[in-house]
């Protein structure tokens, strides 16, 4: 008996000796852009951008020309926002409501702004959420069925958020090609088949208003025109078309004519209204599903009074003054066929979204890009591997309603040197030193 305690115990610990713990894979793999920590931190990632919300803002001590936030209005900063954001803080203080909706969190001003976010998209109902990136999350998350009999299809650029709520669900879920119509046609053949064999269970459809890498517009109308095909709802992330799209700013669907087809549109806030949160709107009843349902609403704090105010008040400016995205789409313009004049490719961006593409490794990306900064004043975003694939660069530009013509044109005259420099390998490892 006690040889066979012993030989348990030293069974246990050699099964412990190889037991790796949790925390020795972080030393050994820090994730694809964690191993870039070393070289990047403060300057490629996490940098810290000073000073007012604007065009021009300081790096490091150096003012640039920032091409990097989705402040597309420009209302970050308009004086009547900023006199809101204070008059909502001073009157409720940031806690309140404190709660969440459903327990303690509602008020008359929630519902306001509900009710007028539902009248700009032209949908029944809306629900404002704490946060974009856990909102369309948990509402993918509630309006499919917990048992897996329903089928999700979505576009496979689609951002994280979605990507993210997909993961979490335990049913079947397929990936259709990029804004490829006849792929997803053969998606939605696969889903019908299996919610047919099964004789319960629907599908839902996601794609996005505007892909935020890309730039390109989803393609909404010819999705919606497949539900004459087939049995579907379609759920669209318009974070990048609200404000932006439309005739009267209501997004990517009434930009293509499609607005009724989009049975649940959802954006965030983050974007043409520069502030926190986000809201989705359909017909009441789904409305009042999620509700009642979404847990990322129901196990977390309302969205603070002060953003609300604030929120109101973003709102009726875009709804009252046009002018701010015809300014936006001036410059926009303005900047995309400087662009492409100057032999730049921007694909097939038709937003706000402009992306520059060049070829090149990340080695040479990081030096382009430093040389933007230290001696051009350009502050824009960087995208390469593992992002996208090897040996491309994109250079991620965000137009706003404030950048001036001369923001623009010293931006432009940069681009062609440092695009000159890239062509002639003068950002290669081995010379970039005299960069």
């Amino acid at each position: 008996m006690r040889l066979i305690k012993q030989l348990r115990l030293h069974f246990i610990n050699f099964i412990l000796f190889f037991i790796m713990d949790l925390f020795d894979k972080i030393e050994k793999n820090r994730g694809p852009l964690g191993k870039y920590m070393e070289v990047a931190e403060g300057y490629y990632m996490f940098p810290k951008l000073e000073g007012e919300i604007g065009p021009r803002m300081k790096f490091q001590g150096k003012e640039m020309i920032v091409w990097s936030l989705n402040n597309y209005l420009g209302l970050a900063n308009h004086p009547e926002v900023r006199a809101a954001d204070t008059e909502g803080t001073k009157q409720y203080g940031l806690a309140y409501p404190m709660g969440a909706r459903m327990m303690s969190g509602q008020t008359n001003l929630h519902e306001q702004f509900e009710k007028e976010l539902a009248e700009m998209v032209g949908k029944e109902s809306a629900f404002v959420v704490n946060y974009g990136y856990m909102g369309i999350m948990s509402a993918i998350d509630s309006i499919l069925d917990p048992r897996g009999r329903d089928v999700i299809v979505y576009d496979e650029e689609s951002h994280a958020c979605i990507i993210d709520g997909a993961r979490m669900y335990s049913g079947k879920r397929f990936k259709f090609k990029h804004n490829d119509i006849a792929d997803l046609e053969k998606q939605l053949e696969r889903a019908t088949k299996i919610v047919e064999e099964n004789g319960v269970g629907g599908i839902l459809v996601i794609s996005e208003g505007v892909f935020g890498m890309r730039g390109d517009q989803g393609k909404l109308k010819e999705i919606v025109a497949l539900k004459a095909k087939y049995q579907f709802r379609f759920l669209v992330d318009d974070a990048h078309g609200f404000g932006t799209l439309g005739k009267t700013g209501a997004g990517a669907g009434e930009e293509q004519d499609c607005q009724d087809g989009i049975d649940i549109y959802f954006s965030t806030f983050a974007k043409s209204m520069a502030m926190i949160g986000g809201f989705l709107a359909a017909d009441k009843h789904v409305i009042d599903f999620l509700r009642y349902n979404m847990r990322s609403q129901i196990f977390a704090k309302s969205l603070p009074m002060p953003f609300v105010v604030g929120g109101l008040k973003r709102l009726e400016l875009i709804r009252k003054h046009p002018e701010l995205k015809d300014k936006l789409w001036e410059n926009v313009n303005y900047l995309q066929n400087g662009l492409r004049s100057r032999g730049f490719s921007c694909g097939d961006s038709n937003t706000c979204v402009t992306p520059v593409y060049m070829n090149g490794e990340v080695e040479e990306a990081m030096a382009m890009v430093k040389d933007l900064r230290e001696n051009h004043s350009i502050f824009c975003s960087i995208v390469v591997y593992p992002v996208i694939p090897k040996g491309m660069i994109i250079l991620r530009l965000i137009p706003t309603a404030v950048h001036s013509r001369e923001d623009i044109d010293q931006t432009l005259d940069a681009f062609e040197k440092v695009s000159h420099k890239l062509k002639s390998g003068q950002y290669r490892p081995a010379v970039n030193a005299a960069v």
